[in-house]
């Protein structure tokens, strides 16, 4: 059974007070989530005991931390549904996967003319390194357009399609709405329209079953640290194929089989695309985060998100003047973003931290959804395994606060 209580027993960060004494209400695990024990035990294990640079050395230490390293990598794959862990490719983060994409395949394989294909509610790390190429090789960029209610115009992607996209690029979830985006749909008529097809997972892996090969795409990204492991580490999946006709990311150390004073070779893939000596700990770190997730199941920490954030959306259309983004809560993860009467989201945050609860506030690093939205900014709150309904009754306490100080109406 899913044990709340328990699961938050794991993470040290909730026995500390914020300012004082007051309990820490933790809702902003959408920017990055908190770290149970057992990641940090296993991160911990390796510095002390088994620590040493990986792939290079033949000596026993050495030989330990690769192997931890490869293991880690395998239980990844294994989490995301890939059979074939040479298609795991270690990065820093969700941004440096995409980016990876963005030089080494698209600078191969985009040509003058060619169209690009995004959303409207696209993260700056799904946007930007776009742009960049863009601007460097001549492309055309064209949104998704989302409806009223915060979900991608299907209708106007079929209509879309007919430009004949080289690129899909899309969130599985978006950071700000919420949105659950249907990946297989838009990823098997993309392939029909013959496009590749990259999903940003940032905010899927961490909260809902994720199964690769069900979904068919080409490329997925996500990260670490929003899943209960460290900073500095992230994923991409691509298919063999596509890896394997890539050029490298960064040239250096680990990414060649030769070098010679005319020219060098490149190693096979994942190595090819790992310049450089890896985060060795972090990756450790995220093999454990794999572990404990899968030990209390993926469908369960969905499940246990969906309530809480049906709670959550409930309490707060009962607060007059606010207003929450993106759809229904049978729709959506566990991200609500809000307005609330004329106040600032900044000040919003500022009291609500007072009283030890941490949400996020500003444009989330989506600044062309705001703006397609007209709105300036926003308040977000992102729940994850460790919330509750308490948390939820401490937040709606707190928008009250902040109402009573603004004078904004019958509080």
């Amino acid at each position: 059974m899913f044990d709340v209580s328990t699961i938050r027993d794991d993470f040290p960060i909730f026995n500390r007070k914020i300012h004082g004494n007051k309990r820490l209400v933790y809702l902003d695990s959408a920017a990055s989530s908190q770290k149970p024990q057992q990641v940090l035990d296993a991160m911990d294990r390796l510095y002390t005991h088994d620590y040493a640079n990986i792939h290079r050395g033949i000596h026993e230490l050495a030989e330990e931390a690769t192997a931890q390293f490869e293991d880690a990598r395998n239980r990844i794959a294994d989490f995301i549904g890939v059979q074939d862990s040479t298609e795991i490719v270690f990065t820093r983060n969700t941004t440096e996967s995409i980016n990876l994409v963005a030089h080494a395949w698209g600078r191969k394989y985009l040509n003058p003319g060619d169209h690009i294909l995004l959303t409207e509610m696209e993260h700056h790390s799904n946007l930007v390194p776009w742009y960049m190429l863009a601007q460097e090789k001549g492309l055309t960029i064209d949104f998704i357009p989302i409806t009223a209610d915060g979900l991608l115009n299907m209708d106007q992607f079929n209509i879309l399609l007919n430009k004949q996209p080289k690129l899909v690029s899309f969130t599985h979830v978006s950071n700000v709405l919420g949105t659950i985006n249907p990946v297989a749909e838009i990823t098997a008529l993309s392939h029909q329209a013959g496009a590749v097809v990259l999903v940003d997972g940032a905010q899927s892996v961490p909260h809902l079953p994720v199964d690769i090969e069900h979904l068919g795409v080409d490329f997925y990204a996500f990260s670490a640290h929003k899943m209960c492991g460290p900073t500095g580490i992230g994923i991409l999946y691509g298919k063999r194929v596509l890896l394997e006709g890539m050029n490298p990311f960064l040239g250096g150390g680990d990414m060649i089989k030769k070098v010679t004073f005319e020219d060098f070779s490149v190693n096979e893939i994942p190595y090819k695309f790992e310049a450089g000596t890896s985060a060795i700990a972090e990756a450790i770190g995220f093999g454990a985060a794999v572990d404990y997730l899968n030990a209390i199941g993926m469908q369960a920490i969905h499940d246990h998100e969906k309530e809480v954030t049906k709670y959550a959306y409930e309490q707060l259309a009962t607060i007059p003047g606010l207003q929450m983004m993106g759809p229904a809560a049978d729709q959506r993860g566990g991200v609500i973003s809000f307005e609330l009467d004329d106040i600032h989201p900044h000040d919003i945050a500022q009291i609500l931290d007072a009283q030890g609860i941490a949400v996020r506030a500003g444009h989330h690093c989506a600044m062309p959804l705001h703006q397609r939205l007209k709105v300036q900014a926003s308040t977000r709150v992102s729940f994850y395994l460790y919330n509750t309904s308490e948390d939820v009754d401490d937040l709606v306490k707190g928008i009250y606060k902040v109402k009573e100080i603004f004078g904004r109406g019958d509080v």
